[in-house]
């Protein structure tokens, strides 16, 4: 399979220790592109740093949801400096999360749509981060699409239901699966897979997070992706090389890569 791990978090502390072991790992099943996702409420941006070291990984930065409190001047500032990196290719993870709700939720929406107005002025796709806030996250993004200010962009790590998809879809957004579509517990999530459209699909591990079936329960690491493209290729029927050849098409073009 040639694959496309469209969102990982490689640079966390949780691969200090292997981190170039993990790097080979990755390519030995696979992995010809990579996007590790940055925090962009943090001084430091080592996601960037590995990019510039390896061609065929790019990166993104932006304010999580979680730490959407952070949001300040000095934040605004270093989000939007980043995204002048020539290896630079999306803004996110930026959303809602009212699972935790580790921000208030009035200060989530007002960071999100401040995100979401940088990206589309700077013609960069976001990466959405939308945990159990389907209803606000379709009423922000739907405002922004009929005033014509919505950036292009990716449903990271989807766990929604086929009825929300189609609201995205409608947008022009992708929909990203992550180890979550393999979880034996995620119905939804497989009608999903089965009814999205080919052409907006990717896939991702979300590393360190959320290893799919049969690794559920270890350390996540980009080599996974496999596991994710294989499980939606049988649940749509079909061949596992098409379909991750499809996913790393479609991320390269939202992406813009060449």
């Amino acid at each position: 399979m040639r694959l496309f791990d469209t969102h990982c978090h490689i640079t966390d502390e949780r691969f200090d220790e292997d981190r170039p072991s993990v790097i080979e790992r990755m390519r030995e099943a696979g992995v010809e592109l990579a996007l590790i996702v940055g925090d962009g409420s943090q001084p430091e941006q080592p996601a960037f740093a590995l990019a510039e070291r390896y061609g065929w990984m790019y990166a993104a930065t932006g304010v999580h949801p979680h730490d959407a409190s952070r949001w300040n001047d000095e934040a605004r500032e270093r989000v939007e400096r980043w995204m002048a990196h020539p290896k630079a290719v999306a803004l996110g993870e930026i959303g809602l999360d009212y699972h935790y709700d580790l921000s208030p939720r009035d200060v989530q929406k007002q960071v999100f749509d401040e995100q979401l107005e940088m990206a589309f002025r700077l013609d960069k796709p976001v990466i959405l981060h939308i945990r159990e806030a389907h209803g606000d996250a379709t009423d922000m993004l739907t405002a922004r699409w009929k005033a014509g200010r919505m950036p292009r962009g990716v449903m990271h790590c989807y766990t929604g239901s086929w009825e929300s998809a189609k609201q995205y879809l409608a947008m022009g957004l992708y929909v990203s699966f992550s180890g979550a579509v393999t979880f034996k517990n995620a119905p939804k999530l497989a009608e999903v897979a089965k009814n999205l459209p080919l052409d907006r699909l990717l896939v991702e591990t979300d590393c360190p997070y959320m290893a799919p079936v049969p690794m559920r329960g270890q350390r996540n690491e980009p080599a996974f992706v496999a596991y994710t493209a294989r499980k939606v290729a049988e649940l749509r029927g079909m061949d596992e090389d098409a379909l991750a050849l499809a996913a790393l098409e479609n991320g390269k073009r939202l992406f813009a890569l060449a």
